[in-house]
């Protein structure tokens, strides 16, 4: 395309070439935008579902804990087996409980493909009463989080019968020297 400029002293003309152009290079680059963010989300899709096929999964063999009835200051120790069933090395980032009362220990080295480990889950048992709380579980598997439960329930403490101090009056022994 060519235009042919009359130098007539006014700079008009040549201002209405140079805002065509500046709009045609806009458009142009507006167009490229557009184009590589389309194609920049197809292959992020393309890329997610090769990710999601290696990533790592966690399977827990029970995802909940009966304690059943716990003595007062019993053992409120338990521990949860799991095994990366996934394709790629699982890494627990984090072992969240709902409570202080309850401590949960995760493993912090990778968890290699088809191998298992074990959480282990302390709960303190100076509370009577019902037991139901629950342990986050984040890591790099595809099915993260797993939130894993305890529950159960602790009993009172035992009292001891505590001696009479006071003795019967009648039957204490004298001494009469």
């Amino acid at each position: 395309m060519s235009f042919a400029i009359r130098n007539t002293g006014s700079t008009y003309p040549q201002e209405i070439i140079k805002n065509f152009i500046m709009k045609k290079v806009l458009l142009t680059v507006a167009v490229c935008f557009v184009a590589v963010a389309v194609f920049a989300q197809t292959m992020s899709k393309k890329d997610s579902i090769k990710m999601a096929k290696n990533m790592p999964e966690i399977t827990f063999e029970k995802i909940v804990h009966d304690y059943g009835t716990v003595a007062y200051n019993g053992d409120g120790t338990c521990e949860f087996t799991f095994k990366n069933t996934g394709k790629n090395p699982l890494i627990l980032t984090n072992a969240q409980a709902s409570c202080g009362c309850t401590v949960p220990i995760w493993p912090k080295e990778p968890i290699l493909k088809g191998k298992t480990a074990k959480i282990q889950v302390k709960y303190t048992t100076n509370r009577v009463g019902p037991i139901n709380k629950t342990i986050t579980i984040t890591s790099n598997a595809k099915n993260s989080p797993v939130v894993l439960t305890i529950k159960g329930t602790v009993l009172p403490q035992e009292t001891t019968a505590t001696p009479n101090l006071e003795k019967d009056k009648t039957t204490a022994p004298t001494n009469n020297h």
